[in-house]
């Protein structure tokens, strides 16, 4: 056998579950020359390994026999067919509704009394916007149950579409035949409430997937490549080869991974490191894509490229992260799981059961009919989204936008919080300490330097003197030396600003957040900031201590920077971190049993962001922070953290309270159904008010976010 196994990926829009992913990995694991499958439900695809002997095609033809469409992945462009799939969904979800709203609005009338020719004048109104909606918006389940039957297998949706095109079918022979009852409101409302699930689902796995593709958007399109010639090329990112040399531009972000060749810099490196302070770089040193060069042009011999870059790496680690958490799946769709082939096993045995007691195929059908629809599952769907939406609205009020449902099910459950610090615990935004003790001659000085440098302590620095009505002064011989700052001549003196020590202040351990400013021949002195809190920092972490989410701060600065904030918060913190090792962080204490809320909000927070069990983020983080979270807070303080995790709690208690009540419900109707005390009419009301009951139950979540 050969040791060579190569590495194939295929689409796989139509997989929804985990029985879908079970069939997937455990049919192809049985295919020969097939080393291993493993799904990824969140990116619907699917990895194979194989030999080199089974080719593509083989595989595709493998899939497609499972009862799967797939392509491999290379025909596919920015998940374009999973967009489409959110989008279709959306339309059959607006017209279910519409169609739901009007239906009911007809049916409340005949529940009122109306008979004779207007009765059957509302059963055939009934019918015009009930057959094309159930026809078009039900393709999304008779499709996938269709599918799953012509490859002698079964899914959720067969027992879904035997139960809508059973009901639609009865309403309308009885429209036809003038009979006095139809049921076009319970079919169209339970196609309704199942797209909405199936919406949300789609929606939650395209902000996923969206998460990545925000964290490869930092990179350059393209590059200029020195060629052999001595001339000069740009070229695609895509086509970029390691061995070649890159010229960046200060200004410019990098392309793709590699040393500095030629030239000397400062970067930010905040797509990695989350801090936003210059770092210099020099020939030998390594950069990553998306990093920003800040200064001075360099020549980068590249060593990595295209999807080997380190970025790359990360939006694989997010995409894997998000996969782990896709897995966990709701309570509703559990319970539903088994619970809908239960009812309408139980609806086919009350059809046959009355036949052979002689009530005929209509009298029989009648029942079975209304055994299907007093137990249509629309308390038990809406048992976790309504509670999900007000609970949702409720701390939207408060300045917290949830972005997934599920996150709130997600945050009851955590038991651990991690903390970035830089812009998540703190404003991000550095602050003058005190007052600027220089004599206006100096101010004019230290303004022309800070505005020169793109530091982000002598840009606040610019704003400051700015403001106090400062003008710059005239410079020469202006110039940057990479990792120290700046320098220039002014009468015939050397004037610096940048590092304490190099501009010839005393070492002190707040020098990560001080710069120097001297003139030659004069006293240096030391400007101080100061990176504060965010306003409620101290009470929120120390409520969620209260809780016992054991608060940690995980951050990729240096010790003394991060040192005086975790002693004012009263936390342990690990610093220096890369996005690998707060990853491995956050995955060690899930291995261990914890599900850990990160809260982040900075471009190397995004698979740590990814990997928890649940996430949030400032509104002020960066787009890849703000896509991978679940939640978004508003504002400057940090309060909504907690207040969301009690939010949290508060809304799963209702929703247990509302699948006892719609469990309850089925208990007490389903036996009066199949015992035929229940007309199909009486079991659309009775169906109708055990959602009503759950809907005003999940209402009381409005004030969650006190």
């Amino acid at each position: 056998m050969s040791a060579v196994v190569e590495h194939s990926e295929f689409s796989l829009p139509g997989i929804r579950c985990a029985g879908c992913i079970s069939k997937i990995e455990n049919g192809l694991g049985h295919m020969p020359g097939v080393v291993g499958a493993r799904v990824n439900l969140t990116a619907k695809k699917v990895a194979i390994d194989h030999r080199p002997d089974v080719d593509v095609p083989a595989l595709r033809e493998a899939l497609i026999s499972l009862g799967f469409t797939a392509e491999p992945v290379l025909v596919q462009s920015d998940n374009a067919n999973d967009r489409a799939e959110s989008r279709r969904l959306l339309k059959a979800l607006g017209v279910a509704g519409f169609a739901a709203m009007n239906i009911m609005l007809l049916s409340v009338s005949i529940w009122s009394g109306a008979d004779g020719p207007t009765r059957q004048l509302f059963h055939w109104l009934s019918a015009l916007i009930a057959m094309p909606t159930v026809a078009y918006a039900g393709q999304t389940f008779f499709r996938s149950a269709w599918g799953a039957l012509k490859h002698g297998r079964t899914n959720m949706d067969v027992p879904i579409s035997i139960g809508v095109l059973l009901a639609t079918s009865l309403s309308l022979f009885e429209t036809i035949t003038g009979g006095p009852h139809a049921y076009f409101d319970g079919a169209v409302s339970l196609i309704f409430f199942l797209l909405a699930g199936r919406f949300l689902d789609s929606a939650m796995r395209d902000r996923a997937r969206d998460g990545a593709s925000a964290l490869l958007r930092q990179t350059a399109p393209g590059g200029m490549i020195a060629q052999a010639d001595g001339t000069t090329a740009w070229l695609a990112a895509e086509a970029i080869r390691p061995g070649m040399n890159l010229l960046v531009s200060a200004g410019e972000r990098f392309a793709a991974d590699g040393t500095v060749e030629q030239g000397a810099s400062s970067v930010d490196r905040s797509l990695v490191t989350g801090e936003s302070r210059a770092e210099p770089v020099e020939r030998g040193t390594r950069v990553i894509a998306g990093s920003l060069n800040l200064t001075d042009p360099l020549t980068v011999r590249v060593t990595a490229a295209g999807p080997d870059t380190a970025i790359a790496g990360m939006a694989r680690l997010m995409e894997a992260a998000g996969q782990g958490r896709s897995r966990y799946v709701r309570i509703a769709d559990r319970a539903a799981r088994y619970y809908a082939p239960a009812v309408h096993t139980l609806a086919a045995a009350s059809f046959i059961g009355w036949m052979i007691m002689g009530a005929g195929w209509h009298q029989s059908l009648l029942i079975a009919v209304a055994v299907l629809i007093v137990t249509c599952p629309c308390a038990l769907g809406l048992a976790v989204p309504v509670a999900q939406v007000v609970a949702s609205g409720a701390l939207m009020r408060r300045g917290l936008l949830v972005k997934d449902g599920s996150a709130l099910e997600r945050l009851a459950e955590a038991d651990r919080v991690r903390f970035d610090k830089t812009g998540t615990l703190t404003l991000g935004r550095p602050d003058l300490v005190g007052t600027i003790d220089l004599d206006p001659g100096e101010q004019s000085l230290a303004l022309a330097l800070a505005r020169a440098s793109r530091h982000p302590l002598s840009q606040t620095l610019a704003r400051t003197l700015e403001q106090m009505g400062v003008r710059p002064a005239e410079l020469a011989n202006l110039r940057e030396t990479p990792g120290f700052g700046m320098e220039a001549m002014a009468d015939g003196k050397r004037i610096r600003l940048g590092r304490p020590q190099w501009a010839g202040a005393p070492a002190a351990a707040d020098d990560a957040l001080s710069c120097g400013f001297s003139v030659e021949g004069g006293t240096a002195h030391r400007i101080r900031f100061a990176d504060h809190l965010r306003p409620d920092a101290v009470e929120a972490v120390a409520r969620m201590a209260g809780m016992a989410l054991d608060p940690v701060i995980l951050s990729g600065d240096r010790r003394e920077a991060v040192a005086p904030i975790a002693g004012e918060l009263h936390v342990p913190a690990v610093v220096g971190m890369t996005p690998d090792e707060k990853l491995r962080a956050i995955e060690r204490l899930t291995r261990a049993g914890h599900r850990v809320l990160m809260v982040g909000d900075g471009l190397n927070d995004g698979p740590a962001l990814a990997a928890g069990h649940v996430s949030m983020a400032p509104s002020s983080a960066s787009d890849v922070g703000q896509t991978a979270a679940d939640i978004v807070f508003l504002g400057d303080s940090l309060l909504p953290v907690p207040i969301a995790v009690a939010a949290a709690h508060r809304t799963m208690r209702v929703v247990r309270q509302n699948f006892a009540m719609a469990i309850g419900y089925n208990i007490l109707a389903v036996p009066l159904a199949i015992f035929g005390l229940v007309t199909p009419l009486i079991a659309a009301i009775a169906m109708s008010t055990s959602s009503i009951i759950v809907v005003a139950n999940a209402l009381r979540l409005t004030r969650c976010a006190r």
